[in-house]
């Protein structure tokens, strides 16, 4: 049997993991319409459809979801053969701001390790401020942050993150009291974009949460606490954007952007499939 081309086969697990071929072809610096053309000459030497396409949606056929972890294995195992000439460890350092990451983190660190298995990710969440802080000072490989003004131009946009009034669905505002809100605690911008609207639209509020993380506002928010200012792609399943219904000044909205330092191949390429599987979480 023909050998399969190593990259086409990388190509299948990418748009298999990131259920995108413009964020697989993102991971693998290179066109969408080239990843088309290595599937599809994957197909033809398998002799079997693996990837059923439509307008709206990207999923594996029976014979792809069959081929999907032999195909893992196989991206793995020349990894590994690559990289057993490698003295040291492959690390990448990485700041990301609480408000990037929520709830699907993990499904995040899943794409990237499929993708970079030989790869020691180092994480580091903070706010977007302390974030930027570290990395001009060296401390960090990359970082990903919101970008609040437009101060800040040596970054790559990943994408622009929409926000709005996230809260239970059965969360409850009585007419004359103050709003109860959860928000993160000083300094953080979008607090400060949160009050900055309030303020403007003189709506009274009252702040009954102070959490951690947008894990912890998360919480807050879907035990029925309060409402947050939160990014719809990182709010926690089940919680909605109530501001229409409470008559709340629309939020703006944000770019995440993408900094680094790094200049190897093999780091731009672990940052480009990091970007991507961030992408891929887009709603």
């Amino acid at each position: 049997m023909k050998a399969l081309d190593l990259e086409a086969v990388q190509a299948f697990v990418l748009v298999a993991d990131l259920k995108s071929f413009t964020r697989a072809a993102e991971a693998m610096d290179t066109s969408q319409s080239a990843v088309s053309l290595k599937i599809k000459r994957l197909e033809e030497e398998l002799g079997r459809r693996l990837v059923e396409r439509t307008p709206r949606l990207v999923r594996l056929s029976a014979e792809g979801d069959a081929f999907l972890n032999p195909a893992r294995a196989l991206v793995a195992a020349h990894q590994t053969a690559i990289g057993s000439f490698t003295v040291t460890e492959r690390r990448l350092t990485v700041g990301i701001s609480h408000h990037v990451v929520g709830a699907e983190l993990p499904g995040v660190l899943k794409r990237v390790n499929s993708s970079e298995p030989g790869l020691v990710l180092q994480l580091h969440v903070a706010a977007s401020q302390e974030i930027l802080e570290d990395f001009d000072r060296g401390a960090l490989d990359a970082a990903i942050v919101l970008r609040h003004d437009k101060r800040r131009r040596d970054g790559e946009v990943i994408l622009e993150e929409p926000f709005g009034w996230m809260g239970a669905p059965d969360f409850v505002h009585r007419p004359g009291e103050r709003l109860r809100v959860a928000t993160q605690a000083e300094p953080c911008s979008v607090r400060g974009m949160a009050v900055a609207a309030l303020k403007q639209a003189r709506i009274p509020w009252t702040e009954v949460f102070v959490g951690g993380g947008v894990a912890t506002i998360g919480a807050a928010i879907s035990a029925g606490l309060a409402i947050a200012a939160l990014g719809r792609r990182v709010a926690p399943p089940g919680t909605v954007d109530l501001g229409p219904r409470l008559g709340l000044p629309a939020l703006p909205t944000r770019e995440v952007m993408l900094c680094s330092n790094v200049s190897d191949r093999q780091a731009r390429s672990s940052l480009r499939t990091l970007a991507a599987a961030i992408r891929s979480t887009a709603k």
